[in-house]
């Protein structure tokens, strides 16, 4: 695999797992805790998000043509999930001291969602594992050079989380509580485009320039 192929994937996966708009969605859902415990948190949705796009790579293609589904109804699907818990981020009550309790006893549920998917293995990040690994298109050496630029964007999407607790202590809960609100805006837009852009894809529908 050419240089230059390697850049411009590594630059593909970088844009759609996106480490650095995930360390907002990071903060919001540890806020409260100490720092073992997020660095645990961050180690362990990256990892999980890793096992889920290793997976889109190299079984997500046979899966979705095997069940017949189209990649643009994966899209759409994964966008709503997305648009949906933007909502919660958007609209949802700051976390006080009082409610720290309830996200200690959630916090498997967190590892899970909203950080490993769909904030850093998104429905765009797999979608892209899956169209960068086109077992039509790409040799299994291919395939696995692939696999090892996405691992390299997740561990630096661990080390941004890992960095997190530094950035908590200059914003405080206050500005935790104010970031979570605007990143909850911002992915309800992405969501919607990827809504669209999949619907487009689909139909086909012409768009204007």
């Amino acid at each position: 695999m050419e240089w230059n192929i390697i850049v411009r994937e590594f630059v593909t996966l970088w844009v759609v797992i996106d480490p650095i708009g995930t360390i907002p969605v990071f903060l919001a859902v540890t806020v409260g805790l100490e720092t073992a415990q997020r660095n645990a948190i961050a180690l362990q949705s990256t990892l999980i998000a890793t096992g889920i796009l290793l997976f889109f790579i190299f079984v997500g293609q046979r899966l979705l043509e095997a069940m017949a589904i189209h990649l643009e109804a994966f899209q759409i699907a994964g966008g709503l999930v997305l648009f949906i818990f933007a909502m919660t981020m958007i609209f949802g009550e700051s976390k006080p001291e009082q409610e720290t309790q309830e996200v200690h006893g959630d916090m498997h549920h967190k590892v899970v969602f909203p950080l490993a998917v769909p904030s850093l293995a998104s429905p765009g990040a797999m979608l892209s594992a899956v169209m960068l690994t086109d077992n039509h298109r790409y040799a299994l050496t291919e395939q696995t050079i692939t696999a090892g630029i996405m691992a390299l964007v997740m561990l630096c999407a661990l080390l941004l989380l890992l960095m997190a607790g530094p950035i908590l202590r200059v914003i405080g809960m206050a500005g935790a509580s104010v970031v979570s609100r605007v990143m909850g805006l911002i992915l309800a837009s992405v969501a919607v485009d990827n809504i669209l852009h999949a619907t487009v894809t689909f139909f086909g529908i012409p768009v204007p320039p």
